[in-house]
C-alpha cells in the first residue's frame, strides 16, 4: 500500500493536506528536526497529532538533527513529551538519539534518516536490525541502483517524489562567517531567499540558509517524480515524500492532490503515461516560478556519479 508523506507549514495547511488525501503529516520543532517548513510549538504538535488521528491519518515527528552536546542534553525531556503526545513515528538520524529512545523505553517506531549515508540495502538493513521500522533513501541514489537494492530491503524505504533536495549541510555557521568577513548584516533565515551561484554560471541557483543546525544548501532544481511513480511502485518503493520547504501555501496542497490522484491510479490499475504528463504540467504551473524541476539523480548512470 502506498503511503504519501507531506510536510506541513501550519495547522491550517496540515488540515488541508489531510483533506486532500495525504496519509501522513511530517512535522517537528527546529531545535531537533532538520529543514522543516515551520517549527511547531509543543501545543501545536499535540493538536496536529490529535486531529490527524481523528481523521484516521498518521504523524511523523522529526528528531533527525545531528545532536551536538548542547542539544543532546535536551533530548530526554523532548522524548518524554513525545511519549505523551504519541505521534505514530519518529524520524531519527543520530545514533545517540536512538540509544536514548531505547534507554527511556519510548515505544514509538523510528525511521532511520542518515541523509547521504543511506545508499545501500546493507546500510538500511543494519538499522532495521537495530530497531528501525523504515529508512530514508539518500536522494543521490539512481534508479538503476534502487532496482538492485529493492530485492534485499527488509523495511519500507522513503523516496523524495516532490520538493527541494538538500545537497550539503555543515554544522559551521558559513553564512555568519561570510557576513563577519564582509562586514554585512544580512538575514540568514530561509525566508530571506538567499542562494549561491557557481563562478561563470549565473543560471545556477543553490538555495542556502542558516539555523541552529548550521548551514543548509539545496540542489539547483527541485524534484518532480510524478512521471516515475509507476516504476517506483513496481520495485516496491511505496513510501513517497512531498517536501514543501520551498513550495509554500495552497499550491503545495494542490500538488499533493495530484500525487494522491496518481496513487489512486496506480492502485486501481488505471495509471497511464499520458495522464502522468498532464499531472506533470499541472505541477509545473503550481511550482514556485523561481525554482526549476527535474528528476535529480534518478536517470543517471551510477558509473557517472563521482
Amino acid at each position: 500500500m502506498i503511503e504519501i508523506i507531506a510536510t506541513a507549514e501550519s495547522i491550517d495547511q496540515a488540515k488541508l493536506l489531510l483533506t486532500a488525501g495525504v496519509d501522513t503529516l511530517y512535522i517537528g520543532e527546529e531545535t531537533f528536526g532538520l529543514r522543516l517548513p515551520a517549527s511547531f510549538s509543543r501545543e501545536e504538535q499535540k493538536a496536529i497529532i490529535n486531529f490527524a488521528h481523528e481523521a484516521g491519518k498518521q504523524v511523523i515527528v522529526a528528531v533527525n538533527g545531528i545532536m551536538h552536546p548542547e542539544k543532546m542534553k535536551l533530548i530526554p525531556e523532548y522524548l518524554e513529551f513525545l511519549k505523551e503526545a504519541a505521534p505514530d513515528k519518529l524520524m531519527v538520524g543520530d545514533p545517540g538519539v536512538i540509544f536514548t529512545l531505547q534507554q527511556q523505553k519510548v515505544e514509538i517506531p523510528f525511521i532511520y534518516d542518515g541523509e547521504t549515508m543511506v545508499t545501500s540495502s546493507r546500510q538500511i538493513n543494519f538499522w532495521a536490525k537495530k530497531g528501525a521500522s523504515g529508512a530514508v533513501l539518500a536522494r543521490e541514489v539512481p534508479f538503476e541502483e534502487m532496482t538492485a537494492m529493492s530485492e534485499n530491503l527488509q523495511v519500507p524505504v522513503e523516496v523524495l517524489v516532490y520538493g527541494a533536495s538538500c545537497i550539503h549541510q555543515s554544522k559551521r555557521p558559513l553564512l555568519q562567517n561570510y557576513y563577519n568577513y564582509t562586514q554585512l548584516g544580512e538575514d540568514k533565515s530561509k525566508e530571506r531567499g538567499l542562494f549561491l551561484s557557481e563562478p561563470k554560471k549565473e543560471e545556477t541557483h543553490y538555495s542556502i540558509y542558516e539555523d541552529s543546525h548550521g548551514t543548509h544548501i539545496f540542489a539547483d532544481n527541485d524534484i518532480n517524480m510524478i512521471n516515475e511513480l509507476d516504476k517506483l511502485y513496481q520495485y516496491g518503493y511505496k513510501t513517497w515524500k512531498l517536501d514543501g520547504i520551498y513550495a509554500p501555501g495552497e499550491n503545495f496542497v494542490e500538488v499533493a492532490k495530484l500525487f494522491v490522484e496518481a496513487k489512486a491510479a496506480i492502485e486501481t490499475g488505471s495509471w497511464s503515461e499520458e495522464q502522468a504528463q498532464v499531472w506533470s504540467k499541472q505541477i509545473q504551473v503550481l511550482h514556485p516560478e523561481n525554482r526549476g524541476l527535474d528528476t535529480g539523480f534518478f536517470h543517471l548512470d551510477p558509473n557517472e556519479i563521482k
